[in-house]
């Protein structure tokens, strides 16, 4: 049981946890929410269920390409046998289904809808029949709502208010970027698995030109929000600077920048830091 539990953690990504919980905790309590009990189930929820599903899904239905990728196996994904495939399924819907369950009583339908589009995306991504992530364009579209998806969830609590929207559209515009750009490092791996994304079709150098022309406009919406934003906008230029040094990689050295992707992630907390300080500063009266 013990071996058991260890795979699923190390499959839910952990590392990642904070990319999906926190953008709804943040939204939940910025939006005029407390502490209470749909803020702590959500918060839970989006920080592992919610994350042993999607990647769990994602490794099931990705082994035949992932077993032929050097970076997998690590913090950036793990790669289980398909003896192995059957727990990870009943993983995700045992972990999943309760807190969906929970958190369907304590909003109103229409709120429920929306949590039930975020997981139709997270399912849709990897799973065979559908298979998003094998759409050029709709792959790094569905990726971002993965992450965007536990902050709309929270906005659909609050009924959508307006002025949260320039900082969830730069939310999704950071997550196509940042998918785009990590599925650069794959493109090899990925036609030899004969998977195809929007790095395999576009080419590594035009996906990388993207992937900043789309950090850049996060961060510069960001901004246009007021001073704080200006701040966070200024932090998230560090992702454009990340990707920066890649703008001239060719295919045959795709894999270089997975040199980037690794500093992806550390910046992430950078990052997260600058806006964490930055919500206590807006709502602390000193």
């Amino acid at each position: 049981m013990l071996k058991t539990l260890i795979k699923i953690f190390n499959v839910s990504r952990p590392i990642s946890w904070v990319n999906t919980a926190y953008p709804f905790a943040a939204g939940y309590l910025v939006l005029g929410g407390q502490v209470d009990l749909l803020f702590i189930l959500g918060t839970l929820f989006f920080l592992i269920p919610y994350n042993i599903l999607m990647y769990g899904i994602n490794d099931v239905f990705d082994y035949e390409s992932d077993i032929k990728n050097p970076r997998k196996g690590s913090i950036e994904g793990a790669v289980e046998s398909k003896a192995f495939h059957p727990k990870i399924i009943a993983a995700s819907l045992i972990t999943t289904i309760p807190f969906v369950i929970a958190i369907g009583l304590l909003v109103a339908w229409q709120v429920l809808l929306v949590l039930s589009g975020v997981l139709f995306f997270v399912v849709a991504y990897s799973i065979k029949g559908l298979r998003f992530k094998e759409v050029p364009i709709l792959d790094s579209i569905t990726s971002s709502i993965h992450f965007v998806g536990p902050l709309v969830f929270a906005l659909a609590i609050f009924g959508f208010p307006a002025y949260v929207w320039p900082y969830a559209i730069a939310f999704f515009l950071w997550g196509m970027a940042s998918h785009a750009f990590g599925a650069v490092q794959d493109i090899i791996p990925d036609r030899a698995g004969k998977l195809r994304s929007i790095a395999t079709i576009f080419g590594a150098r035009v996906t990388v030109w993207v992937s900043f022309a789309m950090y850049i406009a996060a961060s510069v919406l960001v901004m246009s929000t007021g001073l704080a934003g200006t701040v966070v906008g200024l932090a998230g230029l560090l992702y454009a600077g990340n990707v920066a040094p890649f703008l001239n990689v060719t295919d045959k050295t795709s894999a270089l920048t997975n040199k980037g992707w690794r500093r992806f992630i550390t910046i992430n907390y950078v990052v997260g830091a600058v806006v964490t300080i930055e919500l206590i500063l807006s709502f602390v009266t000193f």
